[in-house]
């Protein structure tokens, strides 16, 4: 089954906690501090798998979560990190948040990878915290959390050549002369329901990676017919092979033929259109097909090569102009001058890391920040709960409370957790 979009939540490890111990020997007064830190989490990784062409892996499995870092323990021992999960994915897949829409990673090369769900880190174990100020802390951390994400993985075929055209203009017959791919054949619109590729090798040695797309329809890109799903296809391609039948046969202009296809290839990206484009006059066996050729040439100052796919006529010349430009063409990135997630441009000023609000009669605090530093705390200990205290101080929430108007004990909620303000 031929996949090439999927939406898939990951939820990567969590970290490990912290162990809270303490070195007891017989003979050893005042041993000190022994707990070890937790494990990393599992972190989520897509990797590419050079013998995948489809996602439907993912058309299933939408649900992966990462195993959690081990505990730490007494005696300084530190938790194991958890085993990272590799997700394997066809060359050409781009992976982009589903809520942002943002460009996580384009993966086209064998050994291209990209870390999409870091783990959280493992809780820090009391010697951790050892000062000269408090050389016994009686406290450890939670591990951290580890990171959600919904993406949404997209196949963009890794061709050099991309076949566009109509329905039934013999895109699947031009194809199958040129290379070993064997598509569905037959005198009926949308013949072929999924890209095929192929491998071209010329006589004098070169060879390329030709696609056939399926045959698009006037409101290809708004979802008409087969839609847009496979528009994206084109994209990667670095020459467009525009395949009209010059015939008529089908009751269509060849002229309208070309400026609709144009058109909708425009429409999803205008970026294709300013790749070069070779166009072949096909079914030139046909009794109308050199008077339409006329009339053609005399609309479109372009070169137009004359075919003949059923009977393997003029195709020879048609590879050789392929082979002839792609040795001119670079192999640029799809996203060469996007900027991905992990791009920082500019950082004019540090916002702050929280925000307060109040609902009814409770100040509520949100931000990653705090949230985070909620979620690794523990509240077993006094101390623990001071050092939670003089945290949320430092990070300036005891100032900006007073400031909108808080009193003392006034209620404050961090996520499901609610204590009171003290002065």
């Amino acid at each position: 089954m031929f996949v090439d979009e999927a939406l898939v939540e990951l939820f990567a490890g969590d970290g490990g906690d912290g162990c809270k111990a303490f070195r007891r020997e017989k003979g050893v007064p005042l041993g000190g501090p022994f707990g070890g830190n937790g494990g990393r989490g599992a972190n989520i990784i897509f990797k590419v798998d050079p013998g995948l062409n489809t996602l439907v892996d993912y058309k299933y499995k939408r649900i992966i979560k990462g195993g959690r870092g081990e505990n730490g323990l007494g005696k300084g021992m530190h938790g194991h990190k958890a085993e990272d999960i590799i997700l394997n994915v066809p060359p050409g897949t781009v992976i982009s948040d589903a809520e942002t829409g943002l460009i996580i990673a384009d993966l086209t090369k064998s050994a291209d990878e990209a870390l999409v769900a870091a783990g959280g880190r493992g809780g820090r174990g009391n010697m951790a915290f050892v000062t000269r100020t408090n050389p016994a802390p009686n406290y450890a951390e939670n591990g951290e959390p580890g990171e959600y994400r919904k993406v949404k993985l997209e196949l963009k075929l890794m061709a050099d050549v991309g076949l566009v055209g109509m329905p039934s203009v013999g895109k699947s017959t031009f194809i199958s002369k040129v290379s070993a791919s064997k598509p569905k054949i037959a005198d009926y619109p949308f013949t072929t329901l999924k890209p095929n590729l192929g491998v071209v090798r010329i006589s004098d040695g070169r060879s390329f990676v030709i696609a056939d797309l399926p045959g698009l329809i006037e409101g290809a890109s708004l979802g008409h017919g087969l839609g847009d799903q496979f528009l994206k296809h084109v994209q990667r391609t670095r020459i467009i092979v525009h395949i009209i039948d010059m015939s008529g046969s089908s009751g269509r202009d060849p002229y309208e033929d070309y400026t609709v296809i144009n058109r909708e290839l425009e429409n999803f990206d205008k970026k294709i259109l300013e790749k070069p484009q070779i166009i072949v006059a096909n079914k030139m066996d046909m009794p109308l097909s050199m008077d339409n050729l006329e009339k053609f040439k005399e609309k479109v100052k372009m070169p137009v090569y004359e075919t003949s796919t059923i009977n393997a006529q003029g195709l020879e010349k048609v590879l050789y102009k392929i082979a002839d430009m792609l040795d001119t063409l670079p192999k640029n990135s799809l996203y060469e001058n996007e900027k991905f997630e992990s791009h920082v441009i500019y950082k004019f000023k540090e916002e702050k890391p929280f925000t307060i609000t109040k609902e009814n009669d409770t100040w509520v605090i949100k931000g990653k920040a705090v949230e985070k530093l909620l979620q690794m705390s523990r509240f077993d200990t006094d101390e623990a709960v001071m050092r939670f205290a003089n945290k949320l101080r430092k990070l300036g929430i005891d100032d900006e409370l007073r400031e909108l108007g808080a009193l003392d004990g006034d209620n404050v909620r961090i996520l499901d957790f609610e204590f009171e303000f003290r002065e």
